[in-house]
């Protein structure tokens, strides 16, 4: 037995700087103890960033601690209050529901908080059971994962531990834990709980918590909660050109899901797009329709609005806070969406008119449907001339993805004409583009192998994907049936807010 080193247990390894605001923003709970736990899936990547060593890896320590049934010294867990805009609407007091922060790290490679999802019922848990199951903890887990592989900002994923302890959701299912880490987990609506409750003190203190441990730089400024605001809508606006180039659609954008470092945070009814469809919802339980793929630029700007109401007995001005946003979200999310669709569409600089160049290219797919992943990787490996007499033939791993070829090769000869106005040599700017355009995405039918067998107790599938999603731009041959289009039994597959 590989027993763990005696002084990562034996000594204090956490800097608990969240801990260290007053009591009011939190309740400090230890987690629930969850009966004969094991490991599911490691992120030795993540371990690696946690400086954790190997033989804890390895060691039975290891899913007692990450279940939450046994500490590591200096840990001092708690739940976070926080409120929130839900669906649009104020949904008042939230909370870490089912979260419980052990403490944070500090090591060469930055501040990294520890965070386990799923570890039993808190004070904000609103009469649920603070239980996450299998299923959705896998697919959090290896979104987290593939998210980081993609190069998006995100929240990352250390491990799952799983047991056999039942939880109730539409079914009987098994309890899991995701242990989460990023360098920090405040949330917009950490901003709007305190502004909703008129207290100002709260508010200060904890925008003045954020500037000084994430945002130092924010301090200079004339004014730094502005600064603070402006912060946060650059990198959201980032955030959500990341998202929209990708195809990637979060499904629940509310508030209390919205990271006030620019981190994708919560994993829940989540999707990549495949068929493309502008207005796809890929949250079963959003009847209306407010998280599809076009919303989500406009409801992070909706959602920034909200952060700056919060924020504004701290800005003083409504109009600095409202030009906070306006003059920050809109050229931060143009100017690098614009800048990943040209290196996507293998444009080496840009042009006056690539944004309508752009919006033909949406447009075809729209009206055609074709595979939005599988249309970019393929477009990658086309040539800028081909041969004439044996276009067709050069063009096929496009054209396939179409049943109207023509409107394909339209398109194609208005791409072609673009690069010729900006022409590179062919190798590297096929190169550029295969870097730009992942060949494998996190499709919902490849989680859910994985969490079948999951089920059976095989959990080699959860390994298998994060190895391939780790190196989503790189070929892989042993992976490549990861690339292919939905089977037919996964047309019907749905996910909702359930976990």
């Amino acid at each position: 037995m590989n027993a763990p080193p005696p002084h990562l247990l034996d000594t204090p390894v956490f800097d608990n700087s969240f801990a260290a605001l007053p009591d009011a923003f939190y309740t400090r709970l230890a987690p629930h103890p969850l009966r004969a736990p094991y490991v599911v899936a490691i992120s030795d990547e993540v371990a690696g960033v946690l400086e954790l060593p190997a033989a804890l890896l390895g060691s039975p320590e290891f899913p007692e601690i990450f279940s939450g049934n046994r500490l590591l010294p200096g840990s001092d867990p708690l739940a976070a209050v926080y409120s929130g805009h839900q669906f649009g609407v104020w949904a008042g007091q939230l909370g870490d529901g089912r979260a419980h922060l052990l403490g944070g790290l500090r090591n060469a490679q930055g501040h990294w908080e520890i965070q386990l999802k799923g570890a039993g019922r808190t004070p904000y848990s609103r009469g649920a059971d603070g239980r996450a199951v299998l299923r959705s903890s896998i697919r959090e887990f290896l979104c987290s994962e593939a998210m980081a592989g993609l190069g998006i900002p995100t929240t990352r994923a250390l491990c799952i531990v799983g047991a056999e302890q039942p939880v109730r959701r539409e079914e009987i299912e098994t309890a899991a834990v995701v242990t989460r880490v990023a360098p920090g987990f405040v949330r917009f609506g950490s901003f709007e709980h305190w502004a909703s409750r008129n207290r100002p003190a709260e508010l200060k203190l904890l925008a003045d918590y954020v500037i000084d441990t994430f945002r130092p730089a924010c301090r200079q400024a004339p004014n730094p909660y502005a600064e603070l605001l402006s912060d946060v809508a650059r990198r959201t606006g980032e955030l959500m050109a990341h998202w929209m180039a990708v195809g990637f659609m979060h499904g629940v954008m509310n508030t209390d899901n919205m990271s006030i470092l620019g981190l994708t945070l919560d994993y829940g009814p989540f999707g990549f797009m495949e068929a493309f469809d502008a207005g796809h919802i890929c949250n079963h339980s959003d009847d209306q329709g407010r998280y599809t793929y076009r919303n989500q630029p406009h409801i992070a700007q909706w959602n920034l609005y909200r952060l700056a109401d919060a924020l504004l007995p701290l800005i003083g001005r409504p109009s600095e806070a409202q030009a906070a946003v306006d003059e920050h979200y809109g050229a931060a999310f143009e100017g690098k969406f614009e800048q990943l669709m040209r290196a996507k569409l293998g444009l080496r600089a840009g042009l006056a008119d690539d944004e309508a160049f752009v919006g033909e290219t949406f447009g075809l797919l729209q009206q055609h449907r074709p595979d939005f992943t599988q249309f970019f990787r393929a477009l990658s490996t086309l040539p800028a001339e081909p041969d004439p007499g044996n276009a067709a033939l050069a063009d096929a791993p496009l054209r396939d993805l179409f049943v109207d070829r023509s409107a394909c090769d339209a398109w194609l000869a208005n791409w072609r004409a673009r690069l010729a106005q900006t022409p590179w040599p062919e190798a590297e700017r096929q190169a550029a583009m295969l870097a730009a355009n992942p060949r494998y995405i996190l499709r919902n039918w490849l989680a859910e192998v994985a969490i079948r067998q999951a089920k059976e107790h095989d959990f080699s599938e959860v390994q298998r994907l994060l190895t391939c999603l780790r190196r989503p731009y790189d070929e892989q041959p042993e992976y490549a049936a990861y690339a292919a289009l939905p089977p037919d039994w996964a047309n019907g597959l749905a996910v909702s807010c359930s976990s």
